[in-house]
């Protein structure tokens, strides 16, 4: 374990966390974590059982003098979103994360930490190991594939849980507590090409765009980062228009809830325009990172030489796809008329992949207005079909209604204002939480979410604030200690 981590409060969660560290745990490849999570529940003699989709339960009885209480369910998901920066060796299916200490934050080398929501799972851990905390009955679900699915909240069993409270550990502002989330779903778009070949008197380049920070599609869209899609795109539709280029790739982004952070091109270019490409390419650098100076400072844009490829986009679908991207919505749509400073509605376009003979464009839809989610999602697809793409929705997941009159709200404030003297703020979040989902399957449910402060989630920028880990624990035993009596 790190030396470092080692020395940090308290001490049992970032035990835990290490351990999860060094377990691989992609979306859709938990059984590792899983299996972790299953050996964990037979060494401390809990009652342990894991539902059809793969979800894990453990069940820890009431302390002595707690037994009257109402039984919490307190829930996080056990896999992560796996980027990397493109310099960095590692792998996600083998590779332990490797985290490090690194001022006031612990942060991972080249790669996403995990924090989401692994330093909800070794809560959970720790409170299942300890012998010395006072609660009543607990349940510690552990749900799979939320960042690519919410397949395990789509499959949870509706008779697994007994408790009515849940505690969803996988909110990322500390001082925040969570009562609505936003519905979302995904439009995927299909454009195919014709593979033509290279035209004679032209030179190739590879087109990188790179050092963007990324960011969650739902928390960070109102940041006004750049997405690596669009900036690409801006500088092949002008130089399409300018230089005559062709494209024979674009590739950029990779997960559909992470804005898109690098993107890379593969084009020719006239011999007689190749100064005048590069000239306008080396401006084009200067001019975003003029506009991004203050939200994205190491945003990169560069060209190089290359060897022709081997078959070119048809003319005809070239002009089509860049001009659909350039039209596809990007960032905010709109904002709540009911919630200050809150996004309702937002897109993000995700990710654009090249594959033999045909391109493939993620897309993400947000909104707290089931309606407006909708709405957009259209918009998305009406622009693509222009473009003469085809397009698919995801079946999507509901969005979580606030609840002011929460009991175990009620109960999160008077305990944080116990605690550390003053007012949590109530809010809802932009972004995609699974209480939606166990609220549909579980309607009489008392929910809230909160965690530590998490920033750069989904990025190999994210980084967890020490500080905010120990406040996060407190708070929640003594929310467990105040839950009342009842069944």
């Amino acid at each position: 374990m790190s030396k470092e981590l080692d020395q940090l409060s308290p001490s049992l969660i970032w035990k835990y966390f290490q351990e999860i560290c060094k377990i691989p745990r992609p979306s859709k490849k938990e059984e590792k974590i899983a299996a972790y999570l299953l050996a964990f529940g037979e060494q401390h003699a809990l009652e342990t059982k894991v539902d059809g989709i793969g979800n894990v339960l453990i069940c820890k009885p009431a302390s002595a003098g707690m037994e009257d209480r109402k039984t919490v369910v307190l829930q996080s998901h056990i896999d992560m979103v796996c980027e990397k920066n493109s310099g960095t060796l590692h792998d996600f299916d083998t590779d332990p994360i490797q985290p490090y200490v690194d001022g006031e934050w612990v942060k991972a080398r080249g790669t996403t930490l995990g924090a989401d929501d692994g330093i909800g799972i070794a809560a959970q851990l720790a409170l299942l190991a300890s012998d010395d905390i006072k609660h009543g009955p607990i349940e510690c679900l552990f749900t799979i594939d939320e960042e690519t699915g919410l397949t395990g909240a789509f499959g949870l069993d509706p008779d697994m849980l007994k408790g009515r409270i849940l505690l969803n550990l996988d909110s990322e502002d500390e001082g925040e507590i969570f009562i609505g989330c936003a519905g979302g779903k995904d439009t995927l778009i299909t454009m195919n090409y014709s593979k033509m070949s290279v035209v004679s008197g032209h030179i190739g380049y590879i087109v990188k765009v790179s050092g963007l920070k990324g960011g969650h599609s739902g928390d960070d869209i109102n940041k006004g980062l750049g997405n690596a899609n669009k900036i690409m795109n801006r500088l092949l539709w002008e130089s399409t228009h300018r230089f005559d280029i062709r494209l024979s790739k674009f590739d950029g982004g990779n997960l559909r809830n992470a804005i898109a952070r690098e993107a890379e091109a593969i084009i020719t270019v006239p011999k007689r325009f190749a100064e005048e490409f590069e000239a306008y390419a080396k401006n084009y650098h200067n001019v975003v990172r003029h506009e991004y100076k203050v939200t994205e400072p190491g945003l990169m844009v560069q060209i190089k030489a290359t060897d022709l490829p081997d078959y070119l986009f048809d003319v005809a679908t070239q002009e089509r796809l860049l001009n659909a991207l350039y039209s596809c919505p990007h960032g905010v749509i709109a904002m709540s008329a009911d919630i200050p400073n809150f996004v309702e509605t937002s897109t993000n376009l995700a990710s654009v992949k090249t594959h033999d003979n045909r391109i493939e464009i993620t897309t993400s839809q947000r909104s707290s207005v089931e309606s407006a989610k909708h709405d957009v999602a259209n918009m998305v697809v009406a622009v693509f079909n222009l473009a003469g793409g085809k397009s698919v929705h995801s079946d999507g997941y509901p969005g979580w209604t606030p609840n002011p009159d929460s009991e175990v709200l009620d109960i999160s404030r008077l305990a944080y204002q116990k605690l550390f003297g003053n007012e949590p703020k109530v809010l809802a979040i932009h972004a995609g939480l699974e209480c939606g989902l166990i609220g549909e399957k579980y309607p009489e449910m008392d929910m809230i979410s909160y965690g530590p402060t998490i920033k750069g989630a989904h990025s190999p920028d994210e980084r967890l604030k020490i500080d905010t880990v120990q406040k996060f624990w407190d708070l929640t035993l003594e929310i467990l200690k105040k839950i009342p009596a009842g069944k």
